[in-house]
């Protein structure tokens, strides 16, 4: 991967910040807001071969205030996914992270975190108006990579990641998942696929530096 061009002054923070996560959010912004849909599909590796499973989705979005490294700066959502399956009550997947925008480059980056000891972050590139978004995450990578509990590498390695997300005229979205696992005991590569197409059920909070600048200006 080409390393970017950045700036000898790492330190200094942009002055000009314009607080309002939800206008500045580039693609991301028609991602803002709660989400469901109860016709996922789940494609993944059992003992005696690949499972389908439909499942129950549930992914609530919210803006962040803006984040600076030094002169780098984002713009997001922090997002919680909530899988359910008709045949059974517990959960079938939970995962929590942030989807982050950066104007000034176009850099658009999903963090995941999931509660069977995996973590990861994929990128992508995309204009701000995008109707498609594509961000993938390759295992051993230190910039956009996966890391995982020793069992998880050793039973279920997950090699790389790529989410592809289409925003409909109708104001859904879709996406689908692919996640390439070499399974122990297995001679070739298992590509576990998710897909999905959710439907707004409520309209995102502002961040919460707008709502103190609003409280303040209200007294």
């Amino acid at each position: 991967m080409k390393m970017p061009a950045f700036p000898d002054d790492i330190f200094t923070e942009p002055s000009d910040v314009d607080p309002d996560t939800l206008a500045n959010l580039g693609p991301l912004r028609r991602l803002a807001g709660s989400w469901e849909a109860r016709t996922g599909v789940d494609v993944n590796p059992k003992a005696g071969g690949p499972e389908r499973r439909v499942y129950i989705e549930r992914i609530d979005l919210e803006p962040i205030d803006p984040q600076a490294n030094g002169p780098q700066l984002f713009y997001g959502l922090r997002y919680h996914i909530h899988i359910n399956t008709e045949e059974e009550d517990i959960t079938f997947h939970d995962q929590v992270g942030y989807w982050l925008w950066e104007p000034a480059t176009g850099l658009v980056l999903q963090t995941l975190a999931i509660p069977r000891g995996q973590i990861a972050i994929a990128s992508g590139q995309a204009t701000p108006d995008a109707d498609r978004l594509v961000l993938t995450a390759t295992r051993g990578q230190t910039e956009y990579g996966i890391c995982s509990t020793a069992f998880l590498e050793y039973a279920f390695r997950t090699d790389s990641y790529r989410i592809e997300i289409e925003f409909n005229a109708d104001g859904s979205w879709s996406y689908v998942t692919d996640t390439v696992l070499t399974v122990h005991g297995r001679p070739e590569p298992f590509t576990h696929r998710d897909r999905n197409r959710l439907s707004k059920i409520a309209e995102p909070e502002p961040n919460p530096l707008v709502k103190r600048l609003a409280a303040k200006q209200g007294k």
